[in-house]
């Protein structure tokens, strides 16, 4: 059932990162000073949001799940569309082993801190984070774009095709 309401996340997405390929490149990195600076730079914290809490907290796929900024900035839209393909697969394998058991509690350190962080919290919880982070930075990432003069389109409604 959680796979079909991702869907619709994944869809909302899919708009946005359509639009973003179209608009001027230039307009793509351009520091908006607010949220993470740029669509791009949001756009990479969105997903590795996703890879860090999921990939690496709940299914331990990697100690070092965030860009480092010094990658960053060379970042095309194409990779970035890639990242959040690695990012559906992770929500999919969440969903496969922890589908069941959302809400059974995780207690461990958060692997990429550099100071030691015990957390307890559950799959549930932290893949409902993970949305509505990623809702709420779209949302800045529409207003950055309407400061740029674009029209972009709805990604808060999700969409009506199921």
């Amino acid at each position: 059932m959680l796979q079909h309401e991702y869907g619709w996340v994944r869809q909302t997405r899919g708009t946005l990162l359509d639009f973003c390929g179209k608009i001027d490149p230039v307009h793509f990195t351009q520091t908006n000073g607010f949220g993470w600076q740029s669509v791009r730079d949001t756009l990479v914290h969105i997903a590795d949001c996703y890879v860090a809490w999921l990939g690496s907290y709940v299914l331990l796929k990697t100690k070092k799940p965030l860009t480092p900024r010094e990658e960053l900035h060379n970042l095309s839209l194409e990779q970035i569309i890639a990242r959040f393909e690695q990012v559906d697969s992770i929500v999919i394998e969440l969903l496969e082993l922890h589908g069941h058991n959302l809400n059974v509690l995780i207690e461990r350190e958060i692997p990429w801190r550099e100071a030691p962080e015990l957390v307890s919290i559950t799959p549930g919880k932290l893949l409902m984070h993970t949305i509505t982070h990623e809702f709420h930075h779209k949302g800045q990432i529409v207003a950055m774009l309407r400061q740029m003069g674009y029209g972009p389109p709805n990604t808060d409604i999700l969409g009506t095709e199921d």
